[in-house]
């Protein structure tokens, strides 16, 4: 095998790295794509997904050479599970996804020679199924969720929800499910707010 500087040009573990991002981009493209953003019109964590995922993905393979495998993979998962995108607030469907969008990653990187192809494609396939009925099938009181500009700071108290709620709702021309007040604009006079409401 021809070296540079100890090391090799070329190894025949490339093949099998493209093949395996094949399939991790393939399934990734049904969660995220399919899955999330047909559900959510999200486009915002569209980009982190994919990028999270493939990270993960070449992260894990290339260390796996290392054989620090089964420590690598709960290290991964325990630095993301802390990290949470502490820049903003990431709402429990995004952690959820993020979460599975590693979990793909790390499966489709990680699984080695005990573990057939047969296999890889089947705990694939079995997560997208599921993620598929959960989302479809089996949440039937889907809520939907808005962010909005709200002024009327005086409202944003919690002993004045309902009058909140209802000029909302006034505004909006439909019935809101809740109401969650985010960050606060004392400068602007103007407060960020998530309304759910339930789909039609």
């Amino acid at each position: 095998m021809t070296e540079f500087f100890g090391i090799p040009l070329f190894d025949d573990d490339f093949y099998k790295m493209i093949f395996r991002f094949v399939i991790n981009i393939t399934f990734l493209t049904l969660i995220i794509r399919w899955l999330y953003y047909t559900k959510t019109k999200r486009k915002d964590y569209i980009f982190a997904f994919y990028m999270v995922g493939i990270i993960v993905f070449f992260l894990c393979f290339t260390l796996k050479k290392f054989e620090l495998d089964i420590g690598m993979a709960l290290g991964l998962f325990a630095i993301f599970g802390i990290i949470r995108y502490r820049t903003t607030s990431i709402d429990i469907k995004e952690m959820t996804y993020l979460f599975i969008v590693i979990g793909v990653s790390v499966i489709n990187s990680l699984a080695n020679r005990k573990l057939s192809y047969a296999e890889i494609l089947g705990a694939n396939s079995i997560i997208v199924f599921c993620i598929y009925i959960i989302e479809n099938i089996w949440e039937v009181h889907k809520l939907n969720s808005k962010k909005i500009q709200y002024e009327k700071l005086e409202n944003i108290k919690p002993e004045n929800y309902d009058i909140l709620k209802k000029d909302i709702e006034d505004r909006l021309g439909f019935e809101v499910s809740s109401v969650k007040v985010g960050s606060v604009d004392f400068i602007k006079g103007t407060a960020s707010i998530t309304v759910k409401y339930p789909s039609v």
